[in-house]
C-alpha cells in the first residue's frame, strides 16, 4: 500500500491558524489536568500543528472507542450508494432467521435510519453480555423501550446492528468491505477492530486508528467525499449523514444545542461543524466554515471538559485576514514514568527465573473481569476478556528486568526499564495487539513497582509485588484510578438505570467497585 501523508504547512500561521490560539488550548489541557495523547490541526488542506505526548507517537495507532460509530457509519454509505442497503432497509429483513412467529409492529420498523439516529428504542443494558455468540438476535429479543423513531437513546449495539447489516448484505467483513473503499484509498492500513465470538466487528466501538488516519477520515468528510483530488466517500452520503436529524438530545454526551445525525455529532460551538465522538474524548471535529479539522485523543473520562479546551478557542484559533503575531508553543511534558531506585540484588536472586502461581480470584473469573494488564476500562466492553494474570517471571539485568505471564491462552514478554526510561514491547491481548511501554522500580527491599501502558489503549496498569519468603501478594492498580473514573461516569449513566433508588445503588457500586476489580492477589514463589 501507498503510504499518503497530509502535506506539511511550514508554520501554523502559514494556513491561518493561529500559534497563541494553540498554546491557549495546550495551556487548557495543562490547566485542567487532562492526559493528552494527540493534537492535529488541519486547515486548506495542510497540517498546521501536531503534538504527541510521550510515550505516545504518530507511528501508534489509538483505541476510538464511539469513533467508531462514525466509521461504520461510513460503512452504511458505501452500501447505500451500491444498492446494498436503503436507508429504510429493515433489521429484520436482513436477519429474517430471528423474526418472531407472532408480529412486532415496533420490531418492523427497526431500520437502518433508526439505528443511525440512535432512535431504535431498544433498551440495551449497559452490562449486556459482550461475551454473547448471538449480538443480533439479543438486540432483536431485548425489550422495546419506546416505538422506534419517538425518541433518542445512546445505544451502542444500535451500531453494532448496522455493521451486521453492511457485512451480511456485503457478503463480507466490515474491514474487507472498507479496505478498497476507504483504507486504500486514504492510505490507511487495515485497521484493528475488535470482534465478537463470531468475528463480527463491534461496529460501536474497539477500532484503533493512527492520529493522521483518523484525520484523513475526517478531512475526507470536510471535503465532501474528495481526497487527492478524487471520490473515496459518496459526497450525498457525507451530506445527509451529517444533518442533524435528532435535533434534542439532552446534555447526556453532548451540549444541549448539540444534535445527532448518522452516528455523528452536530456542534453548536461554530457554523457548519460537527464531531466524531468517542469515550475517554477521542474526537475528530470538522469546521465547515473554517475548512479545518482537528483531531484528538486523550484519556479523560470528562468529555465535555476535555472538548471544552478546543471549543472555547476556536474563534482565536482560526483567522482569514491579517496574521495575528506568532508565538512559542509549549511542549507537552512526556507521561510519568515511575522514577529510578536502588537495586535489590540479593532479592532478585532469590526470585530470579522463578514462577509466581496467584491463587485464582473465582469472584472475578464469574463476573468476567480477571485481573489483566489492560485496565478495566479498556475491557468492560470487550466480546473476548483477557485474564487472569498468572505464571509470572522475571529476569533481571544491567538496568532493567523482564516479565514472563501467561493470560489466559495468551502469553507474554515485556521488558521493563529499571532506570527511569521505559522500554516497548509487543504483545498480544484477547486477540488484539498492543505496544507496552514499562518501567519499574524497587520501592523497598521487598516490594518492586511495575508499571505498564499499553500505548494502543487507554490508561495504565500498576502491579506491586511484595515479597516475604515464597509467598507474593500484588496489589493491583490503574492510572486513572477507579474510584475516580466510577465519581465521573455515574452521572452519565444515571438515564441508563430507572428510577432513583435503583441509581443510587448503582453508584454505590461502581464508586466501590476498585475494592473488588483491584483486589490483592495471593500467590508463591515457586
Amino acid at each position: 500500500m501507498i503510504k499518503k501523508a497530509i502535506p506539511r504547512a511550514l508554520s501554523p500561521e502559514e494556513v491561518g491558524v493561529s500559534s497563541a490560539g494553540i498554546a491557549a488550548i495546550l495551556q487548557d489541557y495543562a490547566e485542567k489536568n487532562i492526559e493528552s495523547h494527540s493534537l492535529m490541526i488541519i486547515r486548506h488542506g495542510k497540517v498546521a500543528y501536531e503534538a504527541f505526548r510521550k510515550p505516545y507517537g504518530p507511528d501508534l495507532a489509538h483505541t476510538m472507542y464511539s469513533v467508531s460509530k462514525s466509521v461504520t457509519a461510513t460503512a452504511a454509505g458505501f452500501a447505500i450508494s451500491e444498492g446494498l442497503l436503503t436507508l429504510d432497509t429493515k433489521l429484520i429483513d436482513i436477519f429474517p432467521e430471528y423474526r418472531p412467529a407472532k408480529e412486532d409492529e415496533n420490531l418492523e420498523k427497526i431500520t437502518l435510519h433508526t439505528l443511525m439516529t440512535m432512535t431504535a428504542g431498544k433498551a440495551v443494558s449497559l452490562m449486556a453480555d459482550k461475551t454473547s455468540k448471538t449480538w443480533v438476535k439479543d438486540f432483536i429479543n431485548t425489550k422495546q423501550g419506546y416505538a422506534p423513531g419517538e425518541a433518542w437513546s445512546y445505544i451502542s449495539e444500535n451500531t453494532y446492528c448496522v455493521g451486521a447489516m453492511v457485512s451480511k448484505a456485503a457478503g463480507m467483513s466490515l474491514t474487507e468491505y472498507l479496505r478498497p473503499r476507504l483504507y486504500e484509498p486514504l492510505g490507511i492500513e487495515s485497521a484493528q477492530w475488535e470482534r465478537d465470538s463470531q468475528g463480527q466487528e463491534t461496529g460501536g466501538w474497539g477500532l484503533f486508528l493512527k492520529t493522521e488516519d483518523l484525520a484523513k477520515i475526517a478531512l475526507c468528510y470536510l471535503n465532501k467525499g474528495i481526497f487527492e483530488g478524487k471520490q473515496v466517500i459518496p459526497a450525498d452520503w457525507i451530506e445527509i449523514a451529517t444533518k442533524n436529524h435528532v435535533a434534542e438530545i439532552g446534555v447526556e454526551n453532548g451540549a444541549p444545542e448539540d444534535g445527532y445525525g448518522y452516528f455523528i455529532w452536530g456542534c453548536g460551538c461554530s457554523e457548519q461543524t460537527y464531531r466524531f465522538d468517542g469515550m475517554f474524548s477521542q474526537f475528530a471535529y470538522i469546521f465547515g466554515a473554517k475548512d479545518a479539522v482537528v483531531v484528538m485523543t486523550d484519556n479523560e473520562i470528562n468529555e465535555a471538559k476535555a472538548r471544552e479546551c478546543l471549543e472555547a478557542h476556536v474563534e482565536e484559533l482560526f483567522f482569514d485576514s491579517e496574521a495575528p503575531q506568532a508565538v512559542e508553543i509549549p511542549k507537552w511534558e512526556d507521561l510519568p514514568e515511575i522514577e529510578a531506585a536502588e537495586r535489590q540484588p540479593e532479592r532478585e536472586k532469590k526470585i530470579e527465573g522463578k514462577t509466581i502461581k496467584l491463587t485464582p480470584n473465582y469472584i472475578l473469573s464469574a463476573i468476567g473481569l480477571p485481573l489483566s494488564i489492560l485496565t478495566f476500562p479498556a475491557i468492560y466492553m470487550n466480546a473476548v476478556k483477557p485474564g487472569p494474570i498468572d505464571n509470572i517471571k522475571f529476569n533481571f539485568y544491567e538496568d532493567e528486568c523482564t516479565m514472563y505471564w501467561t493470560e489466559g491462552n495468551d502469553s507474554n514478554i515485556i521488558h521493563i526499564g529499571l532506570d527511569g526510561k521505559a522500554r516497548r514491547s509487543k504483545i498480544s491481548l484477547a486477540k488484539l495487539k498492543y505496544t507496552a511501554s514499562s518501567s519499574g522500580a524497587w520501592i523497598d527491599d521487598r516490594t518492586l513497582e511495575i508499571w505498564i501502558r499499553p500505548l494502543e489503549s487507554i490508561g495504565q496498569r500498576r502491579l506491586r509485588f511484595y515479597f516475604k519468603g515464597s509467598n507474593v501478594t500484588v496489589t493491583p492498580s490503574c492510572m486513572p484510578e477507579l474510584h475516580d473514573l466510577a465519581q465521573e461516569l455515574a452521572p452519565s449513566l444515571q438515564s441508563m438505570v430507572p428510577g432513583e433508588a435503583a441509581y443510587a445503588m448503582f453508584k454505590l457500586v461502581m464508586l466501590n467497585a476498585h475494592k473488588l476489580l483491584d483486589a490483592d492477589q495471593k500467590g508463591k514463589l515457586k
